[in-house]
């Protein structure tokens, strides 16, 4: 992909400026050219892999997704090529919008794009192609979604249909049908769950936030405005944290094909005024996402964007995903409805939180604790609280970061015991300003309890293991071993090392065990030992009067080389910071 020289006078930390942006835009659609069918209805991007949706539907998918990108581009004689397309696709060339189908998620693409570039197309085009496109997309009103996120797809669709006057009883039903669903997946603070449970990850900023923000910003509703972007601002102040100083987004949740569509909630909050992020933050945190995975081959000789995260990774690809899916990173293009004059592009690029200072954050709605290393630029997320409906690698680890990706053919940051990594019904325990803790099932009458303690670059891991048969192995695995960055655990309490870089311990005759260790992941060349970093003590605690019985209680004690004494007390029903014994000191 051929980009403008670097302009370090206005983006000293990537170089990038809006001209980069709108080069890279071009480049893509330039590339995806080539696919599109006579008609240009559907682009049959090249690859193996089908989608379980099937090659019409990736076809179709192929022309949404790159539609959207077109639309943010708002080039007229790009614009063209896919007025065409919709001109042959609503003759019956599209699959329809059905239940559950994924039409239904390219069909908010297209209304979407529709919507943003309506003087551009669709008031251009020939009053028969406009009914056939209405009516296409009015299945969309009507069709039952998942629960998750594609609630808000027939809001979307609805918003453009109420624009133009289309079946307007209809849309409203849809728009308010679509709102309150998703509103009991608001936790606060900013987040939602992505559906009933607890999975969060940055579908957060680029479906669940997007639609409605946007849908309101359009429709110029000041109420839904005020509620909508009230809630991204609040999320963006915890979602700037997610990058590292190299750009990359913390690795973690599904879909992470969609690569720089994490770009989309940034611009969003400038677009909108709803921000905490100065002009020059937003910009770089943004062009820090997209310079990021094109610096690393997420294009790949072609000019096609591949299934993967760098380049091509099958590890990262879902059954619903198609050759054309990771043209849902077009959503990292939102800032160019920007103009040029706007001061997100004209400002001077400020560091984002990772290139500021070393910082220990806890996000309470997730249950996360996120640390991030000012030297190395390495952010890593403390899981205490996220999980998919099933065991997923991208889901139910204990730690994420920039720089790792989970493993495929072992547990990393995780807990095993007696062979089992299970780690289901994840039971959030809070979270402080230096650490989280949660609960989760292994197996039947097996639990562990979990705390992370988190300085510097160093974290103390402490596991509860309940409910296990006395002599059980118990084993604790920390970070991925990863090129370019060094994984290091070290045993403090209950636990021996391995000669797979784990640490081993057992599950003693008394109701519960707790294991300790230290681990830390950094780029620096040459850090101080890990050993020696804190040191950790345990010890039953005393009991509390008037409370209820407790045998299995313990007061955990986490004194650093180089900083405080901090104290935690583990029981039956978790784990909190304990208080300090009379007269103590520290």
């Amino acid at each position: 992909m051929r980009l403008p020289p670097p302009d370090r006078e206005l983006s000293p930390y990537t170089g990038f400026s809006r001209a980069h942006w709108e080069a890279a835009a071009d480049a893509l659609l330039a590339a995806v050219e080539p696919y599109a069918t006579g008609d240009r209805a559907l682009y049959h991007l090249p690859g193996g892999h089908t989608s379980w949706s099937g090659r019409l539907s990736d076809g179709l998918e192929g022309y949404a997704r790159t539609l959207l990108l077109a639309a943010f581009r708002r080039d007229e004689t790009v614009l063209g090529r896919y007025a065409e397309g919709l001109a042959a696709g609503t003759r019956g060339v599209w699959p329809r919008v059905e239940d559950r189908g994924q039409p239904l998620v390219e069909a908010a693409s297209v209304a979407l794009a529709l919507r943003l570039t309506r003087p551009l197309l669709w008031d251009r085009l020939e009053e028969p192609v406009r009914q056939r496109a209405a009516a296409w997309l009015a299945d969309a009103l009507t069709a039952e979604p998942w629960p998750c996120n594609w609630e808000l797809f027939p809001v979307t669709v609805a918003g453009f249909l109420l624009e133009i006057g289309h079946e307007p009883d209809a849309c409203r039903k849809a728009v308010a049908r679509g709102l309150e669903r998703v509103e009991r997946w608001y936790v606060g603070h900013g987040w939602y769950s992505d559906g009933p449970g607890r999975a969060f990850d940055h579908y957060n900023g680029w479906a669940l936030h997007l639609y409605p923000v946007l849908h309101a910003w359009l429709a110029k509703d000041a109420g839904l405005l005020d509620r909508y972007g009230g809630r991204l601002e609040a999320h963006l102040a915890d979602y700037a944290r997610l990058f590292g100083g190299d750009g990359a987004p913390v690795h973690q949740g599904r879909s992470l094909t969609y690569r720089f569509a994490a770009a989309a909630p940034l611009w969003l909050g400038a677009l909108t005024g709803r921000t905490p992020l100065s002009p020059g933050e937003t910009r770089r945190l943004a062009s820090g996402a997209l310079k990021y995975f094109l610096d690393r081959g997420a294009v790949d000789a072609r000019g096609l964007l591949s299934l993967g995260w760098l380049g091509p990774d099958e590890r990262v690809v879902q059954g619903y995903s198609g050759p054309a899916s990771p043209y849902w990173a077009s959503k990292g293009f939102l800032g160019l409805l920007l103009p040029p004059h706007h001061e997100v592009w004209t400002a001077r690029e400020e560091p984002g939180p990772a290139g500021r200072a070393d910082a220990v954050t806890p996000l309470p709605a997730p249950n996360w604790l996120l640390q991030s290393t000012r030297s190395d630029g390495l952010v890593r997320l403390h899981n205490h609280g996220s999980e998919d409906v099933r065991y997923d690698p991208y889901y139910t680890r204990l730690a994420y970061s920039t720089a790792t990706r989970p493993s495929h053919t072992s547990y990393d940051n995780s807990v095993i015991v007696g062979g089992d990594a299970g780690r289901t019904h994840i039971v959030p325990l809070g979270a402080g300003p230096d650490w989280a803790a949660s609960r989760h099932t292994v197996a039947e009458g097996v639990s562990v309890t979990n705390l992370v303690v988190a300085r510097g670059a160093v974290e103390v891991r402490v596991h509860r293991v309940a409910g296990a048969a006395p002599g059980t192995p118990v084993r604790i695995t920390g970070w991925a071993q990863t090129e370019g960055v060094r994984a290091e655990l070290v045993p403090v309490h209950g636990l021996s090392a391995a000669a797979d870089g784990g640490l081993t311990g057992t599950a003693t005759d008394e109701p519960a065990t707790l294991f300790a260790a230290l681990a830390r992941l950094t780029a620096e060349p040459d850090p101080p030992p890990l050993a020696g970093t804190a040191s950790v003590t345990a010890s039953a605690c005393a009991p509390v009067p008037e409370a209820e019985p407790d045998d299995d209680a313990h007061d955990v004690t986490i004194a650093w080389a180089a900083g405080p004494v901090v104290r935690f007390r583990f029981t039956r029903a978790g784990v909190s910071p304990a208080p300090r014994p009379p007269g103590a000191s520290g």
